[in-house]
């Protein structure tokens, strides 16, 4: 009712529906932990693109299995994925990052890693009118140049006075994708920097000089340990692994190799399937460099380091022609275009389909490291071990989709990867669409409110056949009710939803009974 009535007369009033829809989450986002040749550090970065991947952290590098990943993803179908670059300083001493010298002005690369050595700044001192309360000399341009890239950043009117709108290292700071100031601001602006003769190239190595080198070499690091992933107090500074604490979600985590050896600690293993069951994610597990065959794979699946309900894991590694080094065919680990598959899958069939068939094609992949035969694969898969497999006209493909407690022995409840998904994608849903309850007067006009939305999410997922069942009743429930939420609930500030699903299972096993039928006997 409105507040006031005060003249005879009619009222309009807007009075809410109750509807508040609730929208799917993601349920392909991929995150990749790993070196990369640039890029910020310890900080997840979402890409969109194997070209966004290139521009941001350098593309592939034959020192990083996570490169070749990323690309596999994009390749096979992936769409979105969080990067989150790691870097670890070199032992022998050699700094992270390279510096420029600009008279009064100290800068050094924004990121560590050797691509810093190809930076090159040049000033000029052709600024715009000094302003009321500007001192003298007090402006200045600078532009920067990525040889590597050909990125060149052009920063105009700049000032060394403290305060200033302009203020040369909050600009930096704030825009630049190359560099950064070091020190404290000077009371004078850098030298600036000649023009070339006629005809010669500003950027070119001129005599006199008309821009300014990066000075020294700055290292890409030394290769990853586990510390670098799970340190002491990365959780709590949100570094390494925990970085992704940053991120708003993603669904998929891959961590290719990083030790000399090609493989990764089996206790990262374990503490990233801890992570994912913590994030409502899946954790894509590869196989270690040193299976060769099918009884590698069964005697060593007890000992990857988790068996996380959240954790799906995948034999063999894949070969493919290194474009790095003159096409060279190379192992690489599958899980970046296993993800990929998983998010054409999703696209394509929704996220209770199994990511696994003839449909789930690893494109960009000529051979396995290990070719499997259907009795071998009837040996791994009741182990809860993924096959990749080659199948006549399909190319090779993904031939199995258990979770780690797919475990025939377990018996566990999330056998398949499929199922595992839906359940988390409506776990993550529901959590995210029913943030509005909280605090709102806890009776039945709000559990009745509760019932229509859930309930409505859950027949749009029916109506797109994400459940089993031929009716509603047979596919979902949603209860939210007395029986649910007790007086001493209430009492307490708790309301209760109990929501059920009956899922779809994957077909593993299809069995054709074929009967020859007896001839017609004549009387």
């Amino acid at each position: 009712m409105p507040s006031t009535l005060t003249y005879p007369g009619v009222y309009v009033e807007e009075v809410p529906s109750g509807v508040r829809t609730i929208s799917g989450v993601a349920t392909s986002t991929t995150a990749f932990i790993g070196r990369t040749l640039r890029g910020p550090t310890d900080t997840p970065v979402t890409v969109n693109s194997f070209g966004d991947f290139e521009r941001t952290f350098g593309g592939l590098w034959a020192d990083s299995p996570m490169t070749f990943a990323v690309r596999d993803f994009y390749l096979n179908g992936g769409a979105q994925a969080v990067i989150v670059r790691l870097y670890h300083a070199d032992g022998g001493g050699d700094p992270a990052n390279s510096t420029i010298t600009l008279n009064s002005l100290n800068l050094e690369s924004a990121y560590p890693g050797a691509w810093g050595t190809a930076l090159r700044a040049r000033v000029d001192l052709v600024t715009r009118p000094l302003e009321p309360g500007e001192a003298a000399n007090s402006l200045f341009n600078l532009f920067i140049r990525d040889d590597s890239t050909g990125m060149i950043e052009e920063f105009r009117n700049l000032s060394i006075t403290n305060g200033h709108r302009s203020q040369v290292d909050k600009v930096l700071a704030n825009e630049s994708r190359l560099v950064r100031m070091t020190g404290s601001l000077s009371g004078s602006v850098p030298t600036p920097h000649p023009d070339p003769a006629p005809g010669a190239n500003v950027w070119g190595d001129n005599a006199p000089a008309t821009n300014t080198k990066a000075a020294g070499s700055a290292s890409d690091g030394d290769l990853l340990d586990v510390n670098d992933f799970t340190g002491p107090g990365d959780e709590t500074a949100k570094q390494g692994l925990y970085a992704l604490e940053n991120t708003d979600i993603f669904n998929l985590l891959c961590i290719p190799p990083y030790l000399s050896t090609g493989d990764v600690d089996s206790a990262l293993i374990a503490s990233a399937g801890a992570y994912v069951e913590k994030r409502r994610a899946m954790l894509l597990v590869d196989p270690p460099s040193t299976w060769n065959d099918k009884d590698d794979a069964k005697t060593g699946i007890s000992g990857v380091g988790t068996s996380s309900k959240n954790a799906a894991f995948y034999f063999p590694r894949l070969k493919q022609p290194n474009p790095l080094k003159n096409n060279q065919v190379e192992s690489f680990v599958p899980c970046g275009a296993v993800a990929g598959v998983i998010a054409r899958t999703d696209t394509n069939r929704g996220v209770w389909k199994a990511p696994a068939g003839l449909e789930a094609t690893l494109v960009g992949v000529p051979q396995l490291s290990v070719p499997l035969t259907d009795p071998e694969i009837g040996e791994l898969n009741p182990l809860g071990i993924n096959c990749l497999k080659a199948v006549p006209a399909a190319g090779r493909v993904v031939w199995g989709a258990r979770t780690l407690q797919g475990d025939d022995r377990l018996a566990s409840e999330w056998k398949y990867v499929p199922v595992r998904r839906t359940a988390l994608y409506i776990e993550e849903s529901l959590y995210r669409g029913t943030q509005w309850v909280v605090f709102e007067p806890n009776d039945e006009p709000l559990w009745a409110q509760i019932r229509l939305n859930v309930g409505a999410f859950m027949q749009s997922l029916f109506r797109q056949g994400a459940f089993q069942g031929g009716s509603p009743r047979e596919a979902y429930f949603v209860k939210c009710d007395k029986e649910t939420t007790t007086q001493d609930d209430i009492n307490r500030g708790i309301v209760n939803i109990v929501v059920g699903f009956a899922p779809l299972k994957p077909a593993e096993f299809v069995v054709i009974r074929l009967q020859q039928m007896a001839g017609q006997v004549q009387a």
